[in-house]
């Protein structure tokens, strides 16, 4: 039994072989993350490397203001014109649980020429059948598709089909 204890005796790895190792994982790992980061996303090219600032300069600096490259104006697809009316912001509680709120932003297409007062009106509307809505019934995509369409079915009773399209713009349950 003295011969056992004596023929198992462990060897402790030293600190610094440990250290090594972890090192060289460590940049096996790294150059493999960007190995694969350049397949999917490789560096953009030179040319569009010079295109940025030139563009960044014609717009005249950060964000450019909703200007083009020639200074003017990019058309919004929500005016009169196009028949679009963006509403304002709807935020609601919902019927179950009260202590839920609903923001909705919704836009809405006319046949001709959009009507204010009635897109006021379907605002209105919209925000009375939001209070009525509990969580459940808005759950999933089914329940949302559901909320789609009672909305599209009150806005065409309410217009007498003059508003073709109710064009979700944000859902938001908190």
């Amino acid at each position: 039994m003295a011969d056992d204890d004596q023929g198992t005796e462990k060897k402790k790895s030293s600190p610094v072989i440990t250290i090594a190792v972890i090192a060289v994982l460590s940049l096996l790992a790294g150059g493999g993350g960007w190995l694969v980061g350049n397949m999917l996303a490789p560096p953009p090219t030179e040319e569009v490397a010079k295109a940025e600032p030139a563009a960044a300069a014609a717009e005249g600096g950060h964000g450019g203001g909703g200007k083009g490259a020639e200074g003017q104006e990019v058309p919004n697809i929500s005016t009169p014109a196009n028949g679009i009316v963006l509403l304002d912001p709807i935020t609601s509680n919902l019927a179950y649980p009260s202590d839920n709120r609903v923001r909705l932003e919704v836009a809405l297409m006319f046949k001709d020429a959009p009507d204010v007062a009635l897109a006021e009106e379907i605002h209105q509307d919209i925000m009375a059948y939001m209070r009525t809505v509990s969580l459940q019934q808005v759950q999933g995509p089914r329940g949302f598709q559901y909320l789609r369409d009672d909305l599209q079915e009150r806005v065409d009773l309410r217009s007498e089909g003059r508003v073709t399209n109710v064009m979700f713009r944000t859902f938001v349950i908190e």
